[in-house]
């Protein structure tokens, strides 16, 4: 692993608004006993690479936790940026000016989900060392999808059912590219390329591939006892964080 004056000044900045509607309070909510943004936290620092890790919050108590937990909240991100339809660009472009003003500058940028407990240390080390090409803007993670894309089904309004590509149906599973999708973990870029919002899932992209069993989204309650599994299975196996 590379250090990060190898590659400029790197930051973290880990969105963390107060309103969750899907699981009330879900950043601080707890994860294993501990607050699940305390969690992410703490994978961020046993990592080592960032110059600066960042909470931006519109909530007074997740500020306080954040703080608890190791973190710098020096700004609380305004109402327009914290409700449903705000996105993760502008929040992370709003954070980078709110730092410049304050005197720190980062060439690297990394934004990290309060969710992404399932991520380990060498999984940012791995993304940190993929920066090596000049023309990246972007690492972040990803998996392959578990089922060929290509022979997806769909249901008509009569019920039945009908492949988007027909042309695949006898195609052996084998034969059909690999397609892959967002893990949600982390996105490392460019400084410049967050503040011009260049387009993450693009040519001047690398994903940093995850295994299926580390990957899950946690929008329901359901995805959150999954994910508490899978947390608990990685750490008994001794290949947590």
């Amino acid at each position: 692993m590379r250090k990060p004056e190898n590659h400029g000044p790197i930051m973290a900045v880990i969105p963390a608004r107060g309103g969750s509607k899907r699981i009330p309070r879900k950043n601080i909510r707890p994860f294993v006993g501990i607050p699940m943004l305390s969690r992410t936290i703490e994978l961020i620092r046993a990592a080592r690479l960032f110059n600066h890790i960042i909470v931006s919050t519109d909530d007074e108590e997740i500020a306080h936790i954040a703080q608890e937990a190791g973190a710098e909240v020096p700004f609380r991100r305004p109402a327009e940026l914290s409700n449903d339809m705000a996105g993760t660009m502008p929040v992370v472009a709003h954070a980078i000016k709110e730092m410049e003003l304050r005197g720190v500058t980062a060439k690297w940028v990394c934004c990290v989900y309060p969710a992404s407990v399932l991520s380990r240390r060498s999984d940012l080390h791995a993304a940190y060392d993929m920066l090596e090409d000049d023309g990246v803007d972007f690492v972040f993670t990803a998996t392959v999808f578990p089922y060929p894309i290509q022979r997806a089904l769909r249901k008509s309004p009569s019920g039945r059912c009908e492949m988007f590509w027909p042309e695949n149906r006898e195609t052996r599973s084998q034969d059909l590219e690999p397609a892959y999708h967002d893990a949600g973990q982390f996105y490392i870029g460019r400084r410049d390329a967050w503040l011009q919002a260049r387009p993450i899932f693009g040519a001047h992209s690398k994903m940093l591939e995850l295994p299926h069993y580390r990957v899950q989204d946690i929008d329901t309650l359901e995805d959150w006892t999954r994910a508490e599994a899978i947390f608990r299975l990685s750490e008994r196996d001794g290949r947590g964080v």
